[in-house]
């Protein structure tokens, strides 16, 4: 096993270095607006797991996932020759699902602030439906 921080220094290497490759030598015209978010690596630092977000529609979502895959080849030779490893790690792309969770949180929330300023509204000069202290005598 490798230590953590090396695992981690590596990673962040991957995601410069993939981003960096993408930009600059992947003229794949199926590749859109892609932005590389993150990069995880296994312990024994055989497997990369890069993550991915794309501006756009469905369509050019699944365009950029299918230039990705036929560019894993290009990636790998890149991250070989910019890492120095002794074994360069497999590629596995995932599209990062957070912007779209963290849109729905702020859905959510807003939902409930209006309801607790509907609370309050009502509230508002209120009574109690009884006596003020219904347990004194």
């Amino acid at each position: 096993m490798v230590d953590a921080a090396r695992a981690r220094k590596l990673a962040s290497r991957i995601q410069e270095i993939v981003a960096e490759t993408l930009r600059l030598q992947v003229k794949d015209p199926r590749l859109g607006m892609a932005t590389i978010t993150d990069t995880r690596i296994t312990p024994d630092l055989r497997d990369a797991t890069v993550y991915y977000t794309v501006l756009g529609e469905p369509e050019e979502v699944k365009a950029t996932a299918r230039a990705l895959e036929s560019a894993k080849g290009v990636l790998r030779s890149a991250i070989g020759k910019g890492t120095g490893v002794r074994f360069t790690p497999t590629l596995t792309f995932k599209l990062d699902t957070v912007p779209e969770q963290a849109a729905s949180m702020e859905e959510l929330l807003e939902r409930a602030r209006l309801a607790d300023e509907e609370v309050l509204k009502r509230s508002t000069g209120a009574s109690y439906a009884g006596d003020a202290d219904p347990y004194r005598d």
